[in-house]
Parts: C-alpha cells; structure tokens; sequence
C-alpha cells in the first residue's frame, strides 16, 4: 500500500522517482564530456511534463472545490484547465491587455 492517502499523490511521487532513474542512467552511460547535456535535456524534459502534470492535478482540484461551493466559474481558470487537459505547452503569455 502507498504512504499516499491521494493516488495523484503517489503518481506524481512515482513519476519523480522514475526520472531520477532515468537520469541516473543517462549519467552513467552517456560519452565523456556529454553526461551534463544529456541529462540536463531529460531534466528540462521530464520536469515540465511533471510540472504541468502537478499544475493540473491542483487546478483540478480547485475546479472541483468550486464547484462544490456552488460558485461560479473563473473564466480564466476555465480557459487554463481547458489548456492544460489539451496538452498545450510553451511559456506562459498575458491576456491581451494586462
């Protein structure tokens, strides 16, 4: 049984420990003077997609908690879980206007 009470807890904890692995694996058979290019590519990599993973997992949680509250949805929060479900990437860019 995992020590997490929340199984998107204990998923995002299992994908960070799979990246770790991963990297170490990358450090260890990359070519001499290639170890930190290699893993800094699969770190930028592996660390957005468990950050957006993250990002989702609590704007989600956010969403319902509104919802059970009865109070109306943020349009802007609405636009960015629509986003973040989509699988959009790329930096983040202000609403025209702000």
């Amino acid at each position: 049984m995992s020590a997490f009470s929340d199984p998107v807890d204990a998923l995002l904890v299992e994908q960070l420990l799979a990246m770790l692995g991963e990297l170490r694996d990358a450090c260890r058979t990359a070519p001499d003077g290639h170890v930190l290019k290699q893993a800094e590519q699969i770190a930028v990599h592996r660390g957005r997609e468990l950050t957006r993973k993250a990002l989702e997992s609590v704007l989600n949680e956010q969403a319902k908690e509104v919802e059970k509250k009865g109070r109306r949805h943020d349009n802007v929060l609405v636009a960015e879980l629509d986003r973040i479900a989509a699988g959009a990437s790329g930096r983040f860019s202000p609403r025209p206007g702000h």
